[in-house]
């Protein structure tokens, strides 16, 4: 049982030579348990594969004696220390339970005196090495996912062994992947993968990544709703308050209720900080994020069409960080519809443009065609008719992904934590308790998607940083029911022009 918040099992870190021997020919490779400053492990939803370095106190020079050249392997289980502890909740990477990881760079190399020297070993997943040395060329037909697993799986390709997590498209097509890389083919059929739709969801996209549990071929959505279309459970909940301690200090109250001080403290928030927010509105127009045109050229017959993405009018077809489909709700857009100019919304005399109604904010061009591999069919493998409006789609919501309100939390290290993990974040509004009621903050609280993770140990202690993000809000800020005129305070005026040459100013 871990007597603080942040206590760890690490019982060894073997590196195993190119002969997969150790120092002394053992199989099981050496132990340097007792050489590690400092071991890192990096996972996000971005990324195709797991990184991670081990800063090295080498007395015993390893370097020449092992040697590590950048060919060897690297195995070690990292346990949150608790009796709950289970192999299948740690990030096993030993040859027992889990797949070893490779070296492949030293770096940093410096002398400290006569007799240590310190360096920096870094080391991935088999699959990112894989990647590098083998392409794909070749067509495959049927749903998206089945062609991504096949190049996953297949000997001349990634020639992965581990799980593969993953949704099933709704469509499928013939692709034909030109010569590149396997994590590059999984990247352009992600793009073109369409989640399946059964509980009458859009969307476009999907994301491709390595966790130590596997890796993940699923669309965002799949990270905030289940397929039966129930939210998914946080597997955390932090919180950034202050709480008494009671006497013992080993439990704290809580509704009436004792609760173990170290779990609790497992839920504290050491340190926080917002990146950046839904609310960089001129970033978020230029992106597309709100309003944005996409033109189809169709090649096969000629013709061009335009679709328009409004990201209000959008917001509720697609499920969301907060949203809650069994109770019907769907968690709030980022910013409110509310006008933002005298520009009136076509066929309307009346209502003035938000942010959402500047459909030409963002112009894209798209080639698309039918019959390209004898499918009638465009780029996503459905109606040709539909290329635009996906197009659209896909890019607001990457958008939301990257350009959201991006979350940076730092943490006691809790290794059942993974990228694409839902958790709860509560941070008390910035007033006195007694106005605010001790209420979470309504915009920056809430349902968070993990994006990206990094196991630190060091000093002893276990750590997380956690980078996570939301792409709404819990609670909807509403519209103002008022005209741009109204809320500016103004009238619309005319431009007049003043000649500097025959006029004052």
């Amino acid at each position: 049982m871990a007597e603080i918040a942040g206590d760890y099992d690490l019982q060894y870190v073997h590196i195993h030579s190119h002969r997969g021997e150790g120092l002394t020919n053992s199989v099981k490779g050496e132990n340097i348990s007792n050489m590690v400053v400092e071991l890192n492990v990096y996972e996000s939803i971005y990324n195709h594969s797991i990184t991670g370095t081990l800063v090295i106190a080498d007395s015993r020079n390893l370097i020449g004696n092992l040697p590590i050249q950048g060919t060897e392997r690297l195995s070690f289980r990292l346990g949150t220390k608790l009796n709950t502890y289970h192999h299948n909740n740690s990030l096993d990477f030993t040859e027992e339970g889990g797949y070893p990881l490779h070296i492949y760079k030293l770096s940093n190399k410096e002398q400290i005196n006569d007799n240590v020297q310190t360096y920096t070993l870094h080391f991935c997943s088999k699959e990112f090495l894989r990647n590098i040395r083998t392409k794909v060329s070749e067509s495959f037909s049927g749903r998206m996912d089945q062609a991504v697993y096949s190049i996953f799986k297949r000997p001349e390709y990634l020639n992965s062994k581990k799980k593969l997590f993953f949704q099933k498209t709704r469509n499928q097509d013939k692709i034909v992947i030109p010569n590149i890389t396997p994590m590059s083919a999984i990247k352009m059929l992600a793009k073109r993968s369409l989640p399946t739709n059964t509980n009458d969801s859009g969307g476009a996209g999907y994301l491709f990544y390595e966790t130590p549990k596997g890796f993940h071929f699923r669309s965002f959505e799949s990270l905030c709703v289940t397929k039966n279309g129930e939210q998914v459970k946080a597997k955390q909940k932090f919180r950034y308050v202050h709480v008494p301690v009671d006497t013992t200090h080993h439990e704290i109250i809580e509704d009436g209720k004792k609760v173990d001080k170290i779990m609790e403290n497992y839920r504290s928030v050491e340190k926080y900080k917002f990146l950046n927010t839904f609310h960089d509105v001129a970033a978020n127009t230029a992106l597309g994020t709100y309003g944005h045109t996409v033109i189809t050229h169709n090649l096969y017959d000629k013709s061009y069409k335009k679709d328009k993405y409004h990201y209000h009018n959008s917001f509720n077809t697609t499920k969301h960080t907060d949203s809650d489909p069994g109770k019907h709700y769907l968690g709030g857009p980022a910013i409110t519809d509310s006008p933002v100019d005298y520009d009136e919304v076509e066929g309307s005399a009346y209502q003035q443009k938000g942010v959402s109604d500047f459909a030409e904010s963002r112009v894209s061009l798209q080639s698309t065609t039918q019959y390209a591999h004898g499918e009638a069919t465009g780029n996503y493998g459905v109606d040709v008719e539909q290329d635009g409006k996906l197009e659209g789609e896909r890019i607001a919501l990457t958008n939301s992904m990257s350009s959201g309100t991006r979350l940076h939390l730092e943490v006691k290290g809790q290794s059942w934590l993974q990228a694409g993990d839902m958790i709860e974040f509560d941070v008390l509004s910035v007033e006195n308790r007694q106005n605010s009621g001790g209420r979470p903050d309504p915009q920056f609280s809430g349902r968070y998607i993990i994006t990206k993770i990094r196991h630190k140990v060091s000093n002893s202690l276990y750590r997380q940083i956690l980078e996570c993000v939301k792409d709404g809000v819990k609670e909807t800020y509403g519209s103002a029911g008022k005209s741009y005129t109204n809320i500016a305070g103004e009238e619309s005026r005319e431009a007049s022009p003043h000649d500097i040459e025959n006029d004052s100013y």
